[in-house]
């Protein structure tokens, strides 16, 4: 595993964006862990964020493209944090774009916020976690009709390796079938078990036996295939 995976999983953990326990998920699955990115809340940790984001995409996608595409509103902040990342790391520059909710019709109008969109743009989306590939589905027509662009990837931060609401396949898996381009992820749950399953961290085990037990049988019953 790459240093950097390693230190991503230490830096969910520290920062309270991973944890483990007894969770109900909005698709009303029950389950061992659960991620919430909006609990990254300080400059510091925005900071590790985009650097984390910045050397995924590195890794997957090079950096042979011009946009950084955050959906409204937790992929906004990634968006802004991971392009000044790849500035300071790799002194390239890209553009941030987002979307808003609701289309403004005065003073900076339209859609979108940050860089507009050009004819011949290669996009990288970038979002916190996929589950079920819904958030892509209303992220893919803002795009298209904006400008005739290439999406070279998506990248989220933890692929959680289950299967979706429709399919035997994990969420990335549809979204590659369905929309033709990648998707990838800083690390997958399968890496955050191999780091953490009873190696301590800072005197703690966070996924012990009890637990790791828990999560065998959870992608038992919702593990993509």
């Amino acid at each position: 595993m790459e240093q950097y995976k390693r230190e991503f999983i230490e830096f969910m953990v520290d920062s309270q964006v991973l944890k483990f326990g007894d969770f109900t998920l909005k698709s009303g699955r029950k389950s061992p862990f659960f991620m919430n990115a909006g609990a990254y809340v300080t400059g510091m940790q925005l900071r590790r964020l985009g650097e984390y984001y910045a050397k995924a995409i590195h890794d997957h996608y090079g950096l042979d493209f011009d946009v950084l595409f955050g959906p409204a509103y937790k992929g906004i902040p990634l968006s802004v944090a991971t392009t000044m990342a790849i500035s300071e790391l790799y002194g390239k520059e890209v553009r941030y774009c987002s979307n808003r909710k609701e289309v403004k019709d005065h003073g900076d109008t339209g859609i979108l916020l940050g860089s507009k969109l050009q004819d011949g743009d290669r996009v990288v989306v970038i979002e916190d976690v996929t589950t079920s590939g819904k958030s892509i589905e209303e992220t893919f027509p803002i795009l298209r009709q904006q400008a005739d662009v290439e999406i070279r990837g998506l990248m989220v931060s933890l692929n959680r390796m289950e299967r979706g609401l429709d399919s035997e396949k994990s969420a990335l898996w549809e979204i590659r079938e369905k929309y033709g381009f990648d998707a990838n992820a800083i690390v997958t749950m399968e890496e955050v078990v191999e780091c953490l399953y009873n190696q301590p961290y800072q005197g703690t085990v966070y996924i012990d036996d009890t637990l790791k037990s828990a999560i065998d049988a959870y992608y038992e019953q919702y593990g993509a295939k």
